[in-house]
């Protein structure tokens, strides 16, 4: 009576721990709400009805860092809210991801001054740069799924 006779001809299913483990981290997503400016309202939009953002698992935006592992930066960072953000990031459960939205939360965007802080990537690590002012739903949608094929390739040496 071997494993054939019990299973019958469904096969089977073998794969790499690393594998299912990031499967399953990528239909799991939970972005935290860190909407700052305009491209916040852009960011709402990807999660409404026509863009849909809960076909990859992001049924709603969190509002606490402790239960989401998605930061997503829509807008732009100010000195004075630079710390705030810091704290959240650092709140939230490990792993945890960063995407920046636009030019002003890339770059600083046309604001070119010292109030404005040039890259939110000086205060926290950013796996993803979605371009654009603002930019489409599209665009973040794009940078999400950009951000799962960075996630699918990670290794065991990755997670610690």
């Amino acid at each position: 009576m071997g494993i054939e006779q019990k299973l019958g001809n469904m096969g089977i299913v073998t794969h790499k721990l690393e594998d299912l483990v990031n499967w399953s981290r990528t239909r799991a997503m939970w972005p935290m709400l860190f909407g700052l400016a305009c491209c916040a309202i852009e960011m709402m939009a990807a999660q409404a009805s026509h863009f849909d953002m809960s076909r990859f698992g992001m049924e709603l935006m969190r509002a606490s860092p402790r239960q989401s592992d998605l930061m997503i930066v829509a807008g732009r960072v100010t000195r004075k809210m630079a710390p705030v953000l810091r704290r959240l990031y650092d709140q939230m459960p490990d792993p945890k991801w960063v995407v920046s939205m636009g030019d002003c939360a890339s770059c600083g965007g046309v604001f070119n001054n010292y109030a404005i802080v040039q890259g939110v990537d000086e205060i926290v690590p950013v796996d993803v740069f979605v371009a654009g002012c603002p930019p489409r739903p599209e665009a973040l949608i794009h940078g999400i799924l950009t951000l799962h094929e960075k996630v699918k390739g990670e290794t065991m040496r990755d997670w610690s």
